[in-house]
């Protein structure tokens, strides 16, 4: 919640979706039970705010993906090499993205999604509001930070000895 209650305020700042137009939120995760459980937690907010979510990832048929992507959805949850072949495609688009969320980005790291991430963050407008979230703080991913984020702030809770 603490990166889905403030882009809920982020996005009713933005101007309303157009048709054509891709997500205004994205929120990236390594894998499908993150993903899926950000967008449990997630629908319930957005319906009450009357914003549209979608959650994209392998395994599954594209088509009812690709449908919602269509119709038009405020936030996208996604799974990297999903996503990347709906932009491929052309089936969405990142020009309205403002709000960018890394879930647990070292592991999207060890698992080897940082050439996937580095192709999406480049499609994204750089002036867009970005938060990584990261159990640990290893030097791969102090260098997503300094190559993501422009004065960032890093706050350690806990220990890492």
């Amino acid at each position: 919640m603490s990166y889905l209650l403030p882009d809920i305020v982020h996005i009713n700042h933005q101007p309303l979706l157009e048709r054509g137009d891709g997500p205004i939120c994205l929120v990236l995760a390594p894998n499908q039970e993150l993903a899926q459980q950000v967008q449990q937690v997630a629908a319930e907010y957005y319906r009450a705010c009357q914003l549209k979510s979608t959650y994209i990832y392998g395994g599954t048929p594209k088509r009812p993906q690709i449908r919602d992507l269509e119709r038009g959805v405020e936030i996208c949850i996604a799974k990297p090499r999903r996503l990347i072949d709906f932009l491929e495609y052309g089936k969405t688009n990142l020009r309205r993205i403002t709000y960018l969320v890394l879930v647990e980005a070292d592991r999207m790291l060890d698992m080897g999604f940082e050439p996937q991430i580095r192709k999406i963050v480049d499609q994204i407008r750089p002036d867009r509001q970005t938060l990584m979230w990261s159990a640990t703080w290893p030097k791969e991913v102090r260098q997503l930070a300094e190559d993501f984020l422009k004065d960032y702030i890093h706050i350690n809770i806990g220990d890492w000895n």
